[in-house]
């Protein structure tokens, strides 16, 4: 069957394409292996926002919950069973993938975000969901919140593949590199006869909403308008950098010889919500061998019409440098935008949670 010509070009390019989003119906009606098939996407990623969308919108769900209404399950407990089943039966899809590629083929699920800021209980909550789904491509997300770091390390030393989500910061984002060795070094003291050659890990790096952010307080301070729209390309392009400095490091390859995988940068949020930018930029734009790019099926398919090319990442180091300095110059706060975005960040996935449970409460006494 023939691929689109776009995206396996990104492919060829070291470019791992995903879906962000996923559903009952996406599943049973053969559309996720249609994309896997000529679309090149070989992963997943879902959050509470996409499954609130795929429970309310569809009547795929109604015999299980009718099933666990009349066994009076509690809220909490059918919505897992629901989002577990979703992403079980998408693991076993692209399983396949996971067999020929070894990294990807692999769909996430993420952790209460109410936990966000407990460490204990999102460690306890990912081991949980990992044996919910029980499926060796399944990632577990946890956010790159202060709390999250060590739950991170303790999650991959218990031998959990592990999606970093919400991360908007330079900063942050080395604190997340060093939370994945941190693990894998813990995995390698305490557990040697296990190895981690299993041990699979993304950092998902947010885009769209920088700019969104930081292109705001550029109207406001009446700043050049020539910088708007520029800053999240720069900040993802400078990730990449970091990237390479931390995964050619003598501290990464005394793992690499023990058999560690490097944790691959993961470009999200990369929907255009600028409607005067091109609808390809975050993806044109972040093409560098190694890194994944998981994009809404409106994105992928305009990539998959007319996305092309832009200037690979590994040139862009100093023009991203001056973009950052210009912005801040500027009189535009990066630490605060990053704060803001964190903070905003873990609040929407908690009230798309809210709106999730709410709907299958609802469902669930209506089905009783």
């Amino acid at each position: 069957m023939a691929q689109n010509n776009n995206l396996a070009e990104l492919s060829a390019a070291g470019v791992a394409v995903w879906l962000d989003d996923l559903s009952r119906d996406r599943i049973r009606s053969g559309n996720l292996q249609k994309l896997a098939d000529e679309y090149c996407v070989v992963g997943v990623t879902t959050n509470p926002t996409i499954f609130a969308a795929a429970i309310s919108g569809s009547d795929s769900y109604d015999d299980q919950l009718h099933a666990m209404a009349v066994r009076g399950v509690s809220v909490e407990e059918a919505l897992r069973t629901i989002t577990a089943s979703d992403v079980r039966d998408a693991c076993d899809l692209l399983a396949p993938v996971a067999h020929r590629t070894g990294n990807d083929g692999r769909v996430s699920l993420e952790v209460a975000p109410g936990l966000a800021h407990d460490t204990d209980a999102t460690a306890a909550e990912a081991a949980h969901l990992w044996w919910l789904v029980d499926r060796p491509n399944l990632f577990i997300k946890i956010p790159a919140t202060e709390a999250g770091l060590p739950a991170i390390t303790s999650t991959i030393a218990a031998g959990i593949s592990v999606n970093v989500t919400l991360i908007f910061s330079l900063e942050r984002y080395r604190a997340v590199m060093d939370a994945y060795l941190a693990g894998i070094e813990q995995r390698l003291t305490e557990h040697p006869e296990a190895g981690v050659a299993d041990i699979e890990s993304v950092a998902s790096f947010f885009v769209s909403r920088v700019d969104t952010e930081i292109d705001k307080r550029l109207d406001k301070l009446g700043a050049d308008p020539s910088l708007k729209g520029k800053a999240a390309v720069a900040n993802a392009q400078l990730a990449y950098q970091a990237y390479e400095e931390v995964f050619t490091s003598d501290r990464w390859r005394v793992l690499e010889a023990r058999g560690a995988r490097p944790q691959r940068p993961l470009w999200a949020s990369t929907g255009v919500k600028n409607t005067e930018y091109s609808d390809t930029l975050y993806i044109s734009e972040l093409i560098a061998p190694g890194t994944v790019n998981t994009m809404p099926e409106k994105t992928l398919m305009a990539y998959a019409d007319h996305g092309r090319p832009g200037t690979p990442v590994q040139k862009a180091y100093d023009e991203a440098a001056a973009v950052l300095k210009a912005v801040s110059d500027a009189g535009v706060d990066l630490d605060d935008v990053f704060r803001v975005l964190e903070e905003e960040g873990v609040q929407k996935f908690v009230d798309s949670w809210d709106e999730l449970t709410e709907s299958v409460r609802t469902e669930l006494q209506d089905k009783k």
